[in-house]
């Protein structure tokens, strides 16, 4: 499967370096893909990934993975064009710069607003509530911790939730895209608790049943 990561920060870098270390080919998309930056995040993801422009990983990606910063996604986005019928797994959070809030919630979600953006796309929420060095050592012990994601197309939930299980979590299907505007604000409760509380960053959240 080649899936391709639109945004190469902390949370595409991980999540796409630890894919192609799983046998994926992955295809790290940016503005410039000869810049320094890119090249030592291709070294390290290792022999099965490469970069592009966004247009030529967009092109060549079976999966898409959206970990832009909130303020930019929806220009990266529509500048994609028609992503054909594709999975684009969005891991944004509609944050304000502050992180005191979310800019959208209760009637809407930053993942319906992808969606609305993302021409073609089928939209599974996923990635969003724990922070990246949680998506790059999720191992607590025997447990793995939960992660929910969301989207109204079952079988792009079918494509991701593997690509979930493969990196050791969990992987709980939440439902329809509309609840969305419960996991981005979920996510604001793994900040507050990292950050502010003192709980720390290596905090995740688990799924009990009985």
């Amino acid at each position: 499967m080649t899936i391709s990561i639109i945004g190469s920060g902390n949370v595409g870098g991980t999540l796409g370096t630890r894919w192609a270390q799983g046998g994926h080919q992955v295809v790290f998309g940016s503005r410039n893909p000869d810049a320094d930056d890119m090249k030592q995040l291709v070294a390290k993801a290792g022999s099965t990934a490469r970069a592009a422009s966004l247009q030529d990983t967009a092109k060549a990606a079976d999966v898409l993975l959206l970990a832009t910063p909130w303020p930019a996604t929806q220009a990266v986005v529509e500048g994609l064009g028609d992503l054909g019928g594709k999975p684009l797994i969005d891991a944004t959070n509609p944050l304000k710069a502050d992180l005191s809030g979310l800019t959208h919630g209760t009637t809407t979600s930053g993942a319906e607003q992808v969606a609305s953006w993302a021409r073609g796309a089928r939209v599974v929420k996923a990635f969003n509530t724990v922070g990246f060095n949680i998506m790059a050592n999720p191992a607590f012990g025997a447990e793995r911790p939960v992660m929910f994601y969301c989207g109204d197309d079952a079988a792009a939930k079918q494509t991701v939730r593997p690509l979930v299980e493969q990196l050791g979590f969990e992987a709980i299907d939440a439902g329809p895209l509309a609840q969305a505007r419960l996991l981005e604000p979920f996510c604001l409760l793994w900040i507050t608790l990292a950050l502010q509380y003192g709980q720390g960053r290596e905090i995740a959240f688990k799924f009990l049943r009985r």
